[in-house]
């Protein structure tokens, strides 16, 4: 039985990690049967991080390796895709997780308003005494880094210009079908569904979130997602 190791359901999606849904969404797609590990405590799990598959005596971390093990064992999740659409799903599915998540990340970390429902979400299992000061050095670190990635530096009004260009992709393709790429979803699904209800699910009521929450297309299709892939 393959395990999927995620972080806990937060804000009203499957895991508070939209790389987490992204992989559960890849499990669903596979076929394979599996079940879920929950934990809040990524250390001991491959460079720190979850998602990570425990399979037997293996372990694979990263959604991305997990797809590709996967796919070693005969997932086809882009199945009847054209190589025009292989090349233009690799780049959705960048552009989710190498773009859109850092607003995301900044959404749930910059914002002063929605940190402290973020840390309390996130750190649950930390006393509440000692919850603000281990928080603080993380977000310290991780917020240097959206600087240096230079993310950080725009107003939340230059970020939200910034990723509109991504949602309106997202929107073209979808005038075309139930799902980027036909009436059946594919491996880009899975991310950019991923990122998009994550980004939906921020408390607080951000900038962000209501534009993506109050995008009846984006929502649509989110929901498509879920029940095809949730």
């Amino acid at each position: 039985m393959l395990t999927l190791v995620t972080y806990p359901p937060a804000f009203g999606q499957p895991s508070g990690s939209p790389f987490c849904v992204k992989a559960l969404y890849l499990l669903n797609l596979s076929g394979l049967p599996w079940q879920r590990k929950d934990t809040a405590d990524p250390r001991s799990w491959p460079k720190g991080k979850l998602p990570a598959l425990w399979v037997d005596d293996e372990i694979i971390g990263d959604s991305d390796n997990i797809r590709a093990w996967l796919e070693e064992r005969g997932a086809r999740f882009d199945d009847g895709l054209s190589d025009l659409d292989r090349a233009t799903s690799r780049a959705f599915i960048r552009m989710a997780e190498e773009h859109m998540y850092f607003h995301l990340v900044l959404d749930r970390w910059g914002d002063k308003a929605v940190w402290p429902i973020v840390r309390d979400t996130y750190f649950a299992t930390i006393p509440a005494f000692l919850r603000k000061f281990i928080s603080r050095g993380i977000r310290r670190v991780l917020l240097r880094g959206m600087d240096a990635q230079g993310l950080g530096r725009l107003t939340a009004g230059e970020r939200l210009e910034r990723i509109e260009p991504d949602l309106k992709a997202i929107t073209d393709r979808l005038w075309h079908g139930p799902f980027l790429f036909g009436t059946q979803p594919s491996a880009a699904d899975a991310s950019v569904a991923a990122m998009l209800g994550a980004m939906a699910s921020t408390p607080g009521g951000t900038a962000l979130s209501r534009r993506v929450s109050q995008d009846v297309m984006l929502v649509d299709y989110m929901r498509r997602v879920e029940a095809a892939l949730g």
